[in-house]
């Protein structure tokens, strides 16, 4: 499995490159229409941009795939390490799943993916919002800013500084929530219920994090494709109820592509190897069993 997980980094240069190019396009574009350059430009970065999409997402897989093996080496790493402390009197043959308090903890990690990926959503929206109103305040105390050619700068660093604090800020309950939650679960409950935990957060944050890149992107270019169409065409163009809809779409898709769904590989690796540093700790409090002794 290790190896296997080396295997995927292998391609790193590639899987970089690839990465990289859909947000220069995104930049590109930008500047192009701050620039105020002609349609035909922004028409070539849209298209660009909607390839660096469907790249990110392939980029994306292989963090996803390379995360989930290393998670599992590190739960194997884990169950080992208890097994040799208890001198193969738990985890002999494995991990049996089927052992009320793994089930239950399996439903319990199972969950914590969600969780996260729900917080960081919200906080992307909550953060989004506040500079929304930064800008509105600045217009209402300068209308000046939206002359056409306007003799001040806008604030740019009041900005720069709600987008960085909030990042830091609301970061904190879901990296706690992650961090706490194998260590609590450890010395609560005992290894049996960590290992269910860790087997449900694995499971569940590889078919999230790919879900979530996936139609992130997906509804990234169906917004772009919508916004080309003609306005008497079928979808009516930009400005139409359905580009409106899909607009909506992709401020989901964007925290879901480049938030929540990148995030979860991180989520997979870090209980795993708090687990696996804490495992002796664990089995040191009733043989494994935790302080409610569980096993006893």
């Amino acid at each position: 499995v290790a190896l296997a997980a080396i295997g995927f980094l292998s391609n790193l240069a590639t899987s970089l490159t690839i990465d990289v190019y859909g947000p220069i396009c995104d930049n590109a574009g930008g500047i192009a229409e701050m620039a105020e350059l002609e349609s035909i430009v922004r028409d070539k970065t849209d298209a660009l941009d909607a390839a660096g999409n469907t790249t990110a997402a392939i980029g994306k897989g292989f963090a996803i795939g390379s995360a989930a093996l290393v998670s599992l080496a590190l739960f194997g790493a884990f169950v080992t390490r208890v097994r040799h402390a208890s001198g193969d009197a738990l985890f002999a043959n494995g991990v049996n799943i089927l052992e009320p308090v793994a089930f239950a903890f399996l439903v319990v990690g199972g969950m914590i993916p969600y969780a996260f990926a729900a917080m960081t959503m919200k906080s992307v929206g909550k953060a989004a919002m506040e500079m929304v109103c930064e800008v509105q305040r600045q217009f209402d105390e300068n209308p000046s800013l939206l002359d056409e050619n306007p003799t001040e700068r806008p604030d740019y660093d009041a900005c720069i500084a709600i987008s960085t604090n909030a990042s830091l800020r609301e970061m904190v309950p879901p990296g706690a929530m992650v961090l706490l939650t194998p260590l609590f679960t450890g010395l609560v409950f005992g290894v049996m219920a960590v290992s269910g935990l860790l087997v449900g957060s694995l499971v569940s944050s590889v078919q999230l994090a790919i879900s979530m890149s996936n139609s992130g992107g997906a509804w990234d270019n169906a917004k772009k494709y919508i916004e080309k169409m003609p306005r008497d065409s079928e979808l009516g163009g930009k400005g139409s109820t359905i580009h409106k809809a899909a607009v909506v779409g992709d401020t989901v898709g964007d925290p879901f592509k480049d938030t929540s769904g990148p995030a979860l590989n991180i989520v997979m690796k870090l209980m795993a190897v708090l687990s696996l540093v804490f495992a002796d700790t664990f089995y040191s409090i009733n043989d494994g069993g935790g302080i409610l002794n569980l096993h006893a």
